[in-house]
């Protein structure tokens, strides 16, 4: 060990939101809390360091057409890295990813396998798009493709009836969240609108995305059942624009739309405040730009979480959820040092000092 060049990280080292140490040592991509004896290469970084950020609701591989190539997946997932986003939870992609993993300077990330939409019920080239019958069949297929997740699309425009409607019967998406249980993933949905929630949080659910659609007959129901959410709030905000794009053909959907965006914040406050567990995630990719984690966490503060507990849920609460470790002993070295305390102040999240991954500072 001792001609083996080593990493110091020097100031605070928040291991916990309101637990800190003075230092750690990074020795062969890993953390460790001893100082290595006779370590004679050494590089030292001072600041407020945090694991790795996370997004858990992303998209690498997605494009707003559908699957693209390896060069513009790199892109994305560098646009994470380079902001100190370090661990990604991919809430559907049609694109495979693997080779990422085989990368020790791209971000590692928890795959939900590909969307499971209704028939012409989601955006077009994005997902599987079946029929009830076929739901259980197709759970089990993507939960044995992804890392521990399926992502189903819980609700979308029927062009019927010209606004949000559910996707799925219950008794359909019970047999397919057993389905995935059985076989040791965990499933979520998106879900905008109110009416399906109830039917997913009832047959089993893990976790909601988006929840916009959250009220005060479903919040306690997620509360109690442990259900969590991902906001992200940074993709709601463009509620208005796609409701004044299908103002003409869709009023109804419109309203829609433009109601779930201007109460967007109530909601999410008043999720956090029954105890909901919430989470970061920005649905990068698609349309929206991958890297906008610090964002979302300052959205989160302006639903009134308060900002420990925001950056926590993009840090040390959201790896405790998808079972990634944080800066403990022996931990991969994925972390991000910052000039100020971020706990203070998450606006300092969009200005990291250095980024470590893998124990290689990477920028």
């Amino acid at each position: 060990m001792s001609d083996q060049a080593v990493l110091r990280v020097k100031g605070r080292v928040l291991v916990g939101p309101e637990e800190a140490r003075d230092e750690l040592w990074v020795v062969g991509g890993r953390i460790t809390y001893e100082r290595p004896a006779g370590a004679r290469d050494v590089r030292t970084v001072e600041g407020w360091a945090l694991p790795g950020l996370v997004d858990a609701h992303c998209h690498v591989g997605l494009g707003p057409h559908g699957a693209v190539d390896e060069a513009i997946s790199e892109k994305q997932a560098l646009g994470d890295r380079d902001t100190g986003t370090l661990l990604l939870r991919d809430a559907g992609s049609p694109a495979d990813t693997r080779w990422i993993d085989d990368r020790d300077d791209l971000p590692k990330i928890i795959r939900a396998g590909r969307h499971i939409a209704r028939t012409r019920r989601y955006i077009r080239g994005f997902a599987h798009e079946i029929e009830p019958e076929d739901l259980v069949a197709y759970v089990g297929r993507e939960a044995r493709r992804g890392d521990g997740w399926v992502k189903l699309v819980g609700d979308w425009i029927d062009r019927d009836a010209g606004f949000l409607t559910a996707s799925w019967p219950r008794a359909e998406v019970e047999a397919a969240i057993a389905e995935a249980h059985r076989l040791g993933a965990r499933v979520t949905a998106h879900c905008f609108a109110e009416v399906a929630l109830r039917d997913l949080v009832e047959a089993g659910i893990d976790c909601v995305e988006h929840a916009t659609g959250l009220t005060e007959d479903t919040i306690p129901l997620f509360a109690e059942r442990g259900v969590a959410i991902v906001p992200t709030l940074v993709n709601i905000a463009t509620f208005p624009q796609l409701a004044a794009a299908g103002q003409e053909k869709f009023p109804r959907w419109a309203a829609q739309m433009n109601g779930l965006h201007e109460r967007r914040y109530d909601t999410v406050g008043a999720a956090y405040d029954a105890g909901i567990p919430v989470f970061v995630g920005t649905d990068a990719g698609g349309s929206l730009a991958h890297g906008l984690v610090a964002a979302e966490v300052g959205e989160l503060v302006k639903a009134g979480i308060p900002p420990v507990e925001a950056l926590s849920a993009a840090a040390w609460a959201a790896r405790g959820w998808l079972g990634r470790p944080v800066l403990e002993e022996g931990a991969p070295a994925d972390l991000v040092v910052y000039d100020e305390d971020p706990r203070a102040d998450v606006r300092v999240l969009a200005a990291p000092r250095r980024i470590v991954l893998n124990g290689h500072v990477v920028g």
